[in-house]
């Protein structure tokens, strides 16, 4: 097992795609257990690997997220948040908070939000007094909202790999992703007191309420319809997401008229790259699990993590510690793939709630988003920003703890991230 952690260690290290880097390893870990022989069930494996209808539903709302952000919605979700806290100090800080929030209901990817809300919201905030750290760590930090308040692009992969209700992990999101937001308000609003944030809005006129909102109103309809469809019963998820793409065509095609078809090829050309790329580390990993599940790997990992306690609150500390000390160094997805099969049924086995464990792990690996060195939202807030990453890495440090102290909360608290789907009879 040591050999294979230093080949996949060493292949990162020279710069291997994550998705070869997983297959080369699994591909040697098969090697070494059972020979040459069984080198012929690889294809089979790579396709059994991404055969999950509910997968479909990650191309589609990368697609639908993709349109929206290209027919520009950005300026009137920043009116209407604008509209809404633009008289408090420390207002372009908690705007950039709560577009993140209606954001998250159209893209469910952190770095997708990182880099729209960015691009304008980082230069605005600096010219009104803000420090251009202070900016693009709150945007970095904000954009962790993205993935946790449905539509939630890691939330299918994981409801797809897991066999865990989709829909439920849409529901068991949804609180959560306000807690952390009002969390981060709050942490504004401390810090607008002591140090005198100013109340200055948008250099444009802001609209009144009611125009604002009316202004933002069918962006806003998106991630109703799709959550309402789902949770209603009238589409799967994966259906969902393919009206989500037609809602978005509408919007930009027959009522903003700012898509056309070049637009079209641009965010079909993203969509195929971002989804592709996941597919290829989706199937690469599905033979590594194989192999490690055939030679006892989670079984092992069991009966450790059972002989340091048998207690789901430890157990659930424990990986959220492992979870942030590897997220520091490797890609969510490829974290949610490789293990997530193996935490999964020891959590269930424990006693733990499949949608509680699901939403720790989530949360968890998207603050791992913004934890430097490799914080890709760390990365995307610097290059908008025009701001140093070893800046925003020192300014996102208060946000980070604020965060964590809402996963915490989130671990302790399982009525936090149960309510709901229970109550829609989802649990």
């Amino acid at each position: 097992m040591l050999s294979l952690v230093l080949i996949f260690a060493a292949l990162v290290v020279l710069g291997t795609p994550l998705g070869f880097a997983i297959g080369i390893v699994a591909l040697a870990a098969l090697s070494f257990a059972d020979g040459p022989s069984l080198l012929r069930l690889v294809p089979m494996r790579l396709f059994s690997g991404i055969d999950m209808f509910s997968l479909m539903a990650m191309p589609f709302f990368i697609l639908a997220g993709d349109i929206m952000n290209r027919i520009r919605i950005t300026d009137r979700l920043v009116d209407l948040a604008n509209a809404l806290v633009g008289r408090v100090r420390g207002a372009l800080a908690h705007v950039n908070i709560l577009v993140s929030v209606f954001f998250a209901g159209l893209t469910g990817a952190a770095v997708a939000d990182t880099a729209a809300i960015g691009r304008m919201m980082i230069p605005t905030m600096a010219k009104q007094g803000y420090s251009p750290r202070f900016a693009a760590a709150l945007t970095a930090a904000s954009s962790v909202i993205g993935p946790i308040i449905p539509p939630s692009i890691i939330m299918v992969i994981y409801g797809s790999l897991m066999q865990v209700s989709i829909a439920g992990l849409f529901a068991a999101g949804i609180v959560p992703g306000l807690v952390m937001a009002a969390a981060l308000m709050a942490y504004v609003g401390w810090r607008a007191k002591r140090d005198d944030l100013p109340i200055a809005t948008l250099d444009r006129e802001v609209p009144p309420l009611g125009q604002a909102f009316r202004a933002a109103l069918l962006p806003l309809l998106m991630p109703l319809i799709i959550l309402g469809g789902i949770l209603g019963g009238v589409f799967t998820p994966t259906e969902a997401a393919a009206v989500a793409v037609v809602y978005a065509l509408l919007i930009g095609v027959l009522v903003y008229r700012n898509f056309g078809l070049r637009d079209l090829w641009d965010v079909l050309y993203e969509m195929v790259r971002a989804s592709g790329s996941i597919f290829i580390i989706l199937a690469a990993a599905s033979i590594l699990g194989w192999v490690l599940a055939k030679q006892g790997a989670p079984r092992e990992l069991a009966q450790m993590l059972g002989g340091i306690s048998d207690n789901p609150v430890v157990f659930l500390l424990i990986v959220t510690g492992a979870l942030l000390v590897i997220g520091m160094f490797m890609e969510m997805t490829a974290v949610l793939i490789i293990l997530g099969p193996i935490l999964h049924p020891m959590a269930v086995q424990m006693g733990i709630d499949p949608l509680h464990f699901a939403i720790v792990m989530v949360v968890n690996l998207n603050i791992a988003l913004i934890t430097p060195p490799l914080g890709a939202c760390l990365f995307v807030a610097s290059s908008v920003g025009s701001v140093k990453f070893e800046e925003v890495a020192r300014g996102i440090l208060p946000f980070m703890l604020v965060e964590l102290l809402v996963l915490l909360l989130i671990v302790l608290f399982p009525a936090l991230s149960l309510s709901l789907p229970h109550w829609l009879g989802l649990g």
